[in-house]
């Protein structure tokens, strides 16, 4: 029997960038993967949200009460939430969420930019993880399956000091256990979970660390070239016989 070489539609980015500052690292390397996956696939599958120019609003006490009478009937498929909406803040609420939570299981690949602030991830992604992290959505009703689970995951983090393993502020990098905590929670598959940072990042404008700046550079050529490959690998087009 003949063999036929059958390629599958181009995968989704959805590219979230968390960064207050125009020229930031984190969105530096960012844009380094999102254009080289869209040489790769084109525009069409790329969706891009800058969590600063566009925030998220946080979740109010309509959110949580939709949630917790969502949670009281345990895993259920968003079609039937509308249902179990009682006034118009809540709708509000679920109209802000739905779209949001849509993009995430739309997308194959989540790419994040996260500069470190005050040793953790800004506000900003803060309130969308907030949202999108909707009671249910991300299982399947049926089986129970997560619907994350080979959804690739790349996170690129930027931060102004040393935090990376041997470094004096190593054990306060809250940055990577917190996201990969959650994603890992999430049901995204450990396998498919990817981590780039570039460490020392203010080097070149902080008097105290102006003698690490030869280390700050070395850790940006080592973050732009992880990201290069990694959105090399996760961008080549998938092929399966028949």
């Amino acid at each position: 029997m003949s063999e036929s070489l059958v390629q599958r539609p181009a995968p989704s980015l959805l590219h979230l960038d968390a960064s207050a500052d125009a020229n930031s690292v984190s969105k530096r390397l960012t844009t380094v993967f999102a254009d080289s996956w869209r040489n790769a696939h084109g525009a069409a599958g790329y969706r891009h949200r800058d969590l600063s120019a566009d925030p998220v609003p946080l979740v109010g006490p309509a959110y949580v009460a939709l949630g917790t009478r969502v949670e009281r009937h345990g895993v259920i498929p968003a079609s039937r939430v509308a249902a179990l909406i009682e006034d118009p803040a809540e709708e509000r609420e679920w109209v802000l969420t739905r779209s949001l939570i849509a993009e995430v299981l739309d997308a194959d690949v989540l790419l994040l930019g996260v500069p470190m602030y005050n040793l953790s991830v800004p506000a900003t992604l803060k309130a969308w993880i907030d949202r999108v992290t909707f009671p249910g959505m991300f299982i399947d009703p049926d089986t129970g399956d997560h619907l994350l689970r080979d959804t690739r995951v790349v996170v690129v983090m930027a931060r102004g000091g040393g935090y990376g393993p041997g470094a004096p502020r190593a054990g306060l990098d809250f940055q990577t256990p917190y996201l990969r905590a959650y994603f890992l929670g999430l049901g995204v598959a450990e396998e498919n979970l990817h981590f780039v940072a570039a460490e020392l990042t203010r080097a070149g404008d902080i008097p105290a660390l102006a003698g690490f700046q030869e280390m700050a550079a070395e850790s940006l050529t080592a973050a732009r070239e992880a990201v290069t490959a990694l959105a090399a690998r996760l961008a080549e087009p998938s092929v399966v016989t028949s």
